[in-house]
């Protein structure tokens, strides 16, 4: 047996009898946590707005579990814009199973790919903090008050540049939302303490559906900026977010763990020579 065999094997289950939420479970980020979670061993909510995408991501977790395990997931749709539905959601995914011990804020608005790339700054400022902002809030407030009793953990979804900015249009949208979120994940870890942990995980630059088609400046500012020298996957987010839902994280709370490789500045020589381009 080699290692990579045995580290497989050690993180079999290491979720069993837990059950989990993810927000914006249908793609990117979202699909691969969910994905992961339930290959360690937890029972799974998959939030999301578009019933085929969703069907999509109860094809993949049917493959993954194959015939050695029953498929322990229950699909929820619903517009998280509308704030009539949030407590909706907390209240059957709590009753599907009867508790949460995981609940991850990943929903988040694309409004750099699709039409939602055409709407102005306002139009996009106003989506991204419904979902991306209000509805992490009391989404995480209604489970920390349900989760009291039983103890669980809340995950937030965050942004590594937003603690210290990235220029451009997008960039001043992103810092603001998820710098409320992070800011947000502190003071509500202090609020929820003991029973509740609270962490938030900030992604870089990762090859989500913008980065698909990114021009060569930002694929090579991606690539640049990380210590390692790549982009981010969907899969690396996801590892980190079901450590902080794991045991090994039980003494960690308050905190936000960037997933970026490792930040560096971007090169001041490419930066100047391209200074205004294909901006944001």
């Amino acid at each position: 047996m080699n290692s990579e065999t045995s580290r497989s094997e050690a993180q079999i289950d290491t979720l069993a009898g837990k059950v989990a939420v993810v927000t914006g479970a249908t793609s990117g980020i979202g699909r691969a946590i969910a994905l992961e979670l339930f290959r360690r061993g937890a029972s799974v909510v998959v939030h999301g707005r578009r019933r085929k995408q969703a069907a999509e991501v109860m094809r993949q977790i049917r493959a993954t579990a194959g015939n050695a395990r029953a498929v322990d997931v229950m699909t929820e749709l619903c517009d998280l814009a509308d704030v009539s539905t949030h407590e909706t959601l907390v209240g059957r995914a709590w009753k599907w199973r009867g508790k949460v011990d995981i609940w991850i804020n990943n929903a988040g608005v694309d409004v750099l790919t699709g039409p939602q790339a055409d709407l102005s700054f306002d139009e996009k400022l106003h989506q991204l903090w419904q979902v991306d902002v209000l509805a992490t809030l009391r989404l995480s407030r209604l489970a920390a008050t349900r989760m009291q009793s039983a103890g669980g953990t809340i995950i937030n979804i965050g942004w590594d540049q937003a603690e210290h900015g990235m220029a451009g249009d997008s960039g001043e949208m992103f810092a603001a939302v998820k710098g409320a979120v992070m800011a947000f994940t502190r003071s509500l870890a202090r609020s929820a303490a003991p029973n509740v942990r609270v962490n938030c995980v900030a992604p870089g630059w990762t090859k989500t559906n913008w980065g698909d088609s990114a021009s060569e400046y930002w694929e090579r500012r991606a690539q640049g900026e990380s210590l390692l020298g790549r982009w981010g996957t969907p899969e690396d987010v996801a590892r980190a977010v079901v450590f902080l839902a794991s045991a090994d994280a039980a003494f960690v709370n308050g905190q936000t763990i960037a997933v970026n490789g490792g930040s560096q500045p971007w090169p001041v020589d490419w930066d100047a020579k391209t200074s205004g381009r294909d901006s944001l």
